[in-house]
């Protein structure tokens, strides 16, 4: 009781007296005080300047597209049996991804192979190898309507220019 007496005292003198502000609380606790010659961080970060006017930058473009390979089905099949050895069923995209350890290695290994990862909001979608065809067969288009218009064809009177 007597401490949190102290320390009420200490806050309403801190708020009198603002030398006691965070440095008078760390000293209650028995923290370090800097000494006089000490330079605070916030005091050595030099300021930046503002610029007054906003300028219009174009984006640097986001690079997950993809596309899906022609020989996606045979590198599949390849990797699948890979991973689970002899117990893979006769019709591969039937086998089961249940134990984590194997749908990691497949997925993994996929990821490696095909720069493309099943994204961790989907993966309990992924039940078995066919799954993961589904999943890789669809390609993924990622572009936003502005760089669209800027890459496409515009009439003669429509043009839009990035300053750079």
């Amino acid at each position: 009781m007597a401490a949190v007496r102290a320390l009420l005292a200490l806050g309403v003198a801190a708020r009198r007296r603002p030398e006691l502000g965070p440095a008078g609380l760390r000293a209650f606790w028995g923290g370090r005080r800097k000494e006089e010659g000490e330079v605070e961080a916030d005091r050595a970060v030099p300021e930046k300047a503002e610029s007054s006017e906003p300028s219009l930058i174009h984006p640097l473009p986001r690079c997950r597209s993809y596309i899906p390979p022609e020989d996606l089905q045979s590198c599949l099949e390849c990797h699948v049996r890979e991973v689970f050895g002899p117990s893979v069923p006769e019709d591969w995209q039937q086998a089961p991804l249940q134990e984590n350890r194997l749908k990691y290695r497949l997925l993994a290994r996929l990821a490696a192979e095909l720069g493309h990862a099943v994204p961790n909001s989907q993966l309990h979608r992924v039940r078995c190898a066919g799954d993961v065809l589904g999943f890789y067969r669809t390609p993924v288009k990622d572009s936003t309507e502005i760089d669209e218009l800027a890459a496409a064809e515009l009439p003669p009177n429509l043009k839009i220019i990035w300053q750079q």
